[in-house]
């Protein structure tokens, strides 16, 4: 009889590809995949170890798992991920329920891990990261029918003052190049309509490989392959955006014209605390430059607030920044206090009744930014890749090249014509403030 394994991805669209690798080994060693906890014979978390509210998630989650062993005593229940390997010496004790452990490059042995549970042996597998093992594994996508995550890289060099990746995913690291346009290619031949490139530093892809950054020639090359329709780069590091690189976007049609880049901050004072390697005056320059060179880009940061240190003065300089600077997407979060970091020992730590009061002050700017450039948009048509249909008959959403899954909004539209996977010009009527409300006018035809 089968054994049925069901899985729950928490955290980054990074941790998401690595659980679809997983299940992609599981299910060709025979193992069937099933959505329903109570059905599984074995339940895996591939867990986040990021900041604070993702590691509350990730405990919330094994407890709930573990509920279920209660009842049926063969339950197999298996941690894996960042968590995993960023707490590796307090899980034994504090997670007795916890059958199997497995690091961030352990994943290969999840079968291995398996079928020594099922002995009744307790499994702990946490090595030293080593990533891009598994480029020879079917993945088992979860996301939408027309869009895929492609990791091209992994781990991280920046160091950041607030941040705990380098200590869970080890120094940077690209993936070959060959690598990822096989996988691209699979992925086209499955229907797969936008790639998504993703890493925690994107913008520095190839310089350990190659010896310098080879971004712009994965784009040319992934452009060159005939189906692929929209190609999407996420976390770009500010300091390594080259005027390379706004070239190929700026001229090749299937390169969303969307970049998304943490900035963090403005103050340079908050910035050089973060040791983040670029100034308000670097971050307004790289803004103009790329709204000169790619004409209506959307442009998407994310910003800490609360930062070790943030004053008054400063937090008001981010809201002008805010005003001034004008981007499309923002997210925002307050400073989470790692151990294992620098920030984490900085004098002046921001009380949490003060960070949530200026964050709340921010996301209601933003808000009102956001309302008004999507008014500025009534009247504009735009391709969109259809996702979806609402309950209301004729009604459908999707994306256009401005909006990344998961993270930005949708564009509402009435049709009498149009299937899932499509992609179709949409009139834009109304603007809300993360969505847009429109019609579609014909099935989009390249030219």
């Amino acid at each position: 009889m089968q054994k049925k394994v069901g899985v729950v991805s928490l955290g980054c669209d990074k941790n998401l590809v690595d659980t679809e690798i997983m299940l992609g080994i599981l299910k060709s060693e025979g193992f069937e995949i099933t959505t329903l906890p109570e059905e599984a014979d074995i339940l895996i978390v591939n867990t986040c170890g990021f900041i604070k509210s993702a590691k509350q998630e990730t405990i919330n989650t094994i407890l709930e798992f573990a509920q279920y062993k209660k009842n049926r005593r063969n339950l197999i229940l298996i941690a894996t991920g960042c968590f995993v390997q960023r707490y590796k010496k307090v899980l034994e004790k504090e997670f007795p329920e916890v059958d199997v452990f497995l690091g961030v490059s352990d994943y290969h042995y999840i079968v291995n891990a398996i079928k020594e549970a099922l002995k009744g042996k307790k499994v702990m597998k946490i090595t030293k990261p080593n990533h891009f093992t598994l480029d020879n594994i079917p993945r088992v996508r979860s996301t939408s029918a027309s869009s895929a995550y492609v990791k091209i890289s992994e781990g991280c060099n920046n160091n950041c003052s607030y941040c705990v990746i380098p200590k869970i995913k080890g120094k940077f690291k690209s993936r070959p190049m060959e690598a990822i346009l096989k996988e691209v290619n699979e992925l086209v031949e499955q229907g797969i309509k936008e790639i998504i490139f993703i890493g925690q530093d994107t913008t520095k892809y190839g310089e350990d490989l190659y010896g310098n950054y080879k971004l712009p020639l994965l784009l040319q090359k992934t452009a060159e392959i005939k189906d692929v329709g929209w190609i999407r780069i996420l976390y770009c590091y500010p300091d390594s955006i080259t005027d390379e690189l706004i070239d190929v976007m700026a001229n090749e049609e299937k390169i969303c014209k969307y970049l998304d880049i943490p900035f963090q901050h403005c103050s340079d004072n908050i910035l050089k605390k973060m040791n983040r390697s670029i100034t308000r005056k670097d971050i307004e320059k790289l803004i103009k430059k790329l709204r000169e060179k790619i004409p209506n880009i959307t442009l998407r940061s994310t910003f800490i607030i609360g930062f070790p240190g943030e004053t008054k003065e400063h937090f008001m300089e981010l809201l002008d920044f805010l005003k001034e600077n004008k981007l499309d997407r923002v997210g925002m979060f307050t400073y989470s206090r790692e151990e294992g970091t620098a920030a984490a020992k900085m004098p002046f730590q921001v009380p949490e009744r003060i960070k949530k009061i200026r964050l709340n002050k921010a996301m209601k700017l933003q808000k009102q930014i956001s309302l008004e450039k999507n008014r500025q948009l009534v009247g504009r048509k735009f391709k969109v890749l259809v996702e979806g249909s609402t309950e209301k008959k004729g009604w459908y959403y999707g994306r256009s090249e401005r909006d990344a899954p998961d993270i930005d909004g949708f564009i509402y539209f009435y049709s009498q014509n149009c299937s899932v996977g499509d992609f179709v010009m949409v009139n834009i009527l109304h603007g809300l403030e993360y969505d847009l409300i429109g019609e579609m006018e014909d099935v989009y035809k390249s030219s």
